[in-house]
């Protein structure tokens, strides 16, 4: 019975948190979503979350551990107030429910090494300067760092960010890769700690108005993962030794 009440707590303080989070904005589907994968999250983590997010168009730059990474980093886009909006890559707009979730929510597919390529780019700026939060994987993929630290980032989100001039915030995303591991069974109901802190806006005012050389976009791409890694490094200190 104490396990019974406890799970029981656990969903009420999920249910509870969840309604405050924006439904304007999320479309039926993702909407739906978002209801049915929050509690499950909330059950099987320690979940804390750390910054916020400007009100306006805003890029979200974060890390990539696990497949757990769009649950988690929505959760705090939802937590600071805003709907997020991600790239993904556009097979995913094929597969059934999965479809119907991205179209609804409003995400940007990626058409890779297809003559649509630019088309996530355009769809991209058009999001920031409408006011949305887009979240970037800068990364692409998950990192093959051993120690999980971030690889080097693509210079998509640079691009955008140079193009519009809307503030990027790196968000550092740690214990996904506990919670589910990419080559492991996932540890549901473990109540696995998982931490995601935003910074301050990356400085990128020298860079805006500058042609969008090869060199001004690593210079920009690199601060956004310079950022991003010192948020984490900041997480990971407080941890405790495994």
């Amino acid at each position: 019975m104490d396990l019974v009440r406890l799970i029981s707590e656990r969903l009420r303080d999920a249910v509870r948190l969840g309604r405050r989070f924006p439904r304007r904005g999320r479309g039926p589907w993702f909407g739906l979503a978002i209801d049915l994968v929050w509690p499950v999250l909330a059950l099987s983590s320690r979940l804390r979350l750390r910054g916020g997010l400007p009100a306006g168009g805003v890029l979200v730059a974060t890390n990539h551990l696990s497949f757990a990474d769009p649950i988690t980093a929505t959760a705090f886009c939802l937590a600071a107030g805003r709907v997020p909006r991600y790239l993904a890559r556009a097979d995913l707009w094929r597969i059934p429910l999965v479809g119907n979730v991205m179209r609804s929510g409003g995400h940007i597919p990626v058409h890779r090494g297809t003559a649509r390529a630019q088309d996530a780019y355009r769809d991209a700026v058009r999001a920031a300067a409408d006011g949305e939060c887009v979240v970037f994987f800068p990364e692409g993929t998950f990192s093959d760092d051993p120690a999980h630290w971030p690889a080097r980032g693509r210079t998509g989100i640079a691009r955008v960010a140079l193009s519009t001039g809307v503030p990027v915030v790196p968000l550092a995303n740690w214990g996904t890769h506990r919670l589910l591991p990419r080559r492991r069974p996932p540890r549901l109901f473990r109540r696995t700690a998982v931490e995601l802190a935003a910074g301050p806006p990356v400085p990128l005012d020298d860079l805006i108005g500058l042609p969008l050389t090869a060199a001004v976009l690593r210079e920009a791409t690199d601060r956004i993962m310079a950022a991003i890694t010192a948020q984490l490094a900041e997480i990971r200190s407080a941890e405790p030794a495994r």
